[in-house]
């Protein structure tokens, strides 16, 4: 029997199967974690250059006329309940409700939800890699002193990304585009879509502005940032609305293809 035929069986058994398609999931998580650790190794030394990107970045803002940015993260200071807020939406709504919205979808059976929200994300997640490779920056709470910009997870909880027992897991300089604005775009989306409970609708819609407000009052990111991780969580969408229109199904006639017994194609 060929090659294809072969893989044709391989691919059928493996999807017939719960445990295998569970651990293909896992292989792709663990991929992308590897690709991701590749680039933070060869940005976490570029310190000058994200600087500078920086500093082109919060030019470019002022001469369109918004970098709001130091007023912003200034003003959040003088309020602790709202500094708590911010905080925790950074931190706690974004790859941890990724996970747990991710887990929802794939073990209550709403695969085809799953699978475009998957896809969407990898997508966006790859080309944001590229970008963080070839375009280093600093964000806002990097900056020199003389910026006055406080990071707020850092100094009043115990939440901060660059903390030692996370420091591993960070790209310092992953500020452009700002996945965490994109994902949250992509994320609440998907829930949207997916559920009809009124509740869990609103706090869909909230996602995105809470997240832009959070990366914004905590300086973790600029507005231009957030631009472009929309943009790219557009992208990615593209890829997995690609994907669900030609690629699976492209896939599926030829896995469903009929052979004669030689493993080939019937003439």
């Amino acid at each position: 029997m060929e090659a294809g035929a072969a893989l044709r069986g391989l691919i059928t058994r493996l999807a017939a199967r719960r445990v295998y398609r569970d651990f293909t999931e896992i292989g792709i998580v663990a991929l992308a974690f590897l690709l991701y650790f590749i680039v933070r190794g060869g940005v976490v030394d570029r310190d000058g250059e994200a600087q500078a990107n920086a500093a082109d970045i919060i030019d470019l803002q002022r001469t369109l006329g918004f970098f709001w940015e130091p007023d912003l993260n200034s003003f959040i200071l003088d309020y602790g309940a709202l500094i708590q807020l911010m905080d925790a939406v950074y931190f706690w709504l974004d790859f941890p409700l990724i996970v747990v919205i991710g887990m929802w979808l794939y073990f209550s059976g709403r695969r085809h939800q799953y699978t475009v929200a998957r896809d969407a994300l990898l997508a966006s997640g790859a080309i944001a890699l590229v970008v963080y490779w070839l375009y280093p920056v600093a964000p806002p709470r990097l900056l020199p002193p003389e910026f006055g910009f406080v990071d707020t997870l850092a100094e009043y909880n115990h939440l901060s990304y660059q903390a030692q027992s996370t420091g591993l897991f960070v790209n310092p300089y992953a500020a452009v585009p700002s996945l965490h604005y994109g994902w949250a775009v992509l994320v609440g989306g998907v829930l949207f879509w997916t559920t009809g409970n009124l509740w869990l609708r609103a706090g869909a819609a909230l996602l995105a502005p809470a997240q832009l407000a959070a990366i914004l009052f905590t300086a973790n990111h600029y507005m231009i940032d957030a631009m472009a991780g929309l943009v790219v969580a557009l992208l990615g969408l593209l890829v997995a609305m690609a994907l669900q229109c030609w690629g699976y199904t492209a896939v599926q006639r030829w896995l469903d293809a009929p052979t004669d017994a030689t493993g080939r194609p019937p003439a």
